[in-house]
């Protein structure tokens, strides 16, 4: 964690300590990238500032560089994308020995290839892959972020990559794919990596919705994945199929367990595996030492690309907000956007809500001069709460 202190430090005239922990604005700057530019703003205004840098995610995009600016090393591992494309996806491997496994990076809804194939023929088979190659390597405790995914496979990918075998009433086995699943006549579970029984797993999520129905993973997050209306009820179906023969297989239930619709049910795949649930900015918080950097601060910035009211819903800024409060230091948000109608609700929990925007703007302006206008607008801030 970053913590500089200028030269010239006065004892008798105490320096501010800002904590400053961002998520990252999608599309435009890492966490850590927004963190630098809100520092510079602030060194404008206090030479004297004390910056203790601390990156945020809440499980989506952008977790894997939260968790790894900790400590830790990047790993790429070879393994099917959604559509079955081989690729490189980025792991981590932390300090402690555990690793982390971003949904985003191996079946990730801003990826091209995977997009361009139908939601029923996409698969989480790579996170399986990524898994296995883990395991290998000796990691038996998994962090798994679970947002920003593309696919709606249920996990029947994530489980036959790690050995799980689908066949149809023929014996012939299929693919884990959501078009196939309706036509799973038998399950063999005798396959899976043996490993798995001394593996330990954590979803990183704050989705708590089930598997299936009409707050399941199809009808609640399939349509942002290219699900239409006329198919909901189709890929539902096949979920709560392979959901009724693996349940018995493995000798668990888990399609109702809160977050089995997460990553268009990877969640559930998840709850077979016997894992364990929290909210992924709270794993990220505890993992990166945000509560030591809180210890003897004065103020906390956080932020993201754009606040509304799903952001009190255990996004990354609401989680720093709770943990600066607990420990009586002020948050302030300075986001990317802020919706004016959810001012009202974010104005409870923080000590103002803030965009860099300097007036009308293009998007395409506010993504290319990110870190421009947020340093400046931090200056601002900055000059406003110390009073120079």
């Amino acid at each position: 964690m970053p913590n500089t202190q200028p030269a010239g430090f006065s004892s008798s005239h105490p320096s501010p300590v800002v904590v400053i922990a961002p998520d990252s604005f999608k599309g435009s700057l890492s966490a850590e990238q927004v963190a630098d530019a809100i520092a510079s703003g602030i060194r404008r205004a206090r030479t004297d500032a004390v910056i203790r840098i601390v990156p945020m995610a809440d499980g989506g995009e952008g977790t894997l560089d939260a968790m790894l600016a900790a400590g830790g090393e990047r790993r790429l591992i070879n393994v099917r994308g959604a559509a079955s494309e081989r690729r490189d996806a980025a792991t981590g491997l932390l300090v402690d020995g555990s690793a982390i496994v971003e949904t985003a990076e191996v079946v990730g809804i801003t990826d091209p290839d995977g997009m361009a194939v139908p939601v029923a023929e996409r698969s989480t088979l790579g996170m399986g892959e990524a898994i296995r190659t883990l395991l290998d390597l000796g990691v038996r405790k998994f962090y798994v972020a679970l947002g920003g995914s593309s696919t709606n496979d249920g996990g029947a990918g994530l489980l036959v990559g790690l050995g799980l075998k689908l066949f149809d009433a023929d014996g012939k086995a299929l693919d884990p794919v959501p078009s196939q699943l309706a036509r799973i006549a038998r399950i063999d579970a005798t396959g899976l990596d043996p490993r798995l029984r001394d593996a330990e797993f954590t979803g990183m999520s704050d989705v708590n919705n089930p598997l299936t129905g009409e707050h399941g993973a199809t009808a609640i997050f399939g349509p942002q994945k290219g699900v239409t209306p006329d198919q909901i009820a189709t890929i539902d179906a096949a979920l709560g199929h392979f959901a009724d023969l693996l349940e018995p297989a493995l000798q668990r239930a888990g399609r109702d367990q809160p977050g089995a619709g997460a990553a268009g049910g990877l969640g559930f795949a998840l709850h077979m595996l016997g894992a364990r649930f929290e909210a992924g900015a709270e794993v990220v918080a505890r993992e990166v030492g945000l509560d030591a950097a809180l210890d003897g601060a004065n103020w906390l910035i956080t932020g993201e690309g754009r606040s509304d009211v799903q952001t009190l819903h255990g996004k990354a800024p609401f989680i720093a907000c709770q943990h600066a409060r607990a420990h009586g230091v002020e948050a302030s948000l300075l986001s990317g956007a802020i919706d004016p109608a959810a001012l009202p609700r974010l104005s409870e929990h923080f000590s103002g809500c803030f965009s860099p925007a300097p007036g009308p703007i293009t998007l395409e302006v506010a993504i290319r001069e990110a870190a421009t206008l947020l340093a400046n607008e931090a200056e601002q801030l900055a000059r406003l709460k110390f009073g120079s």
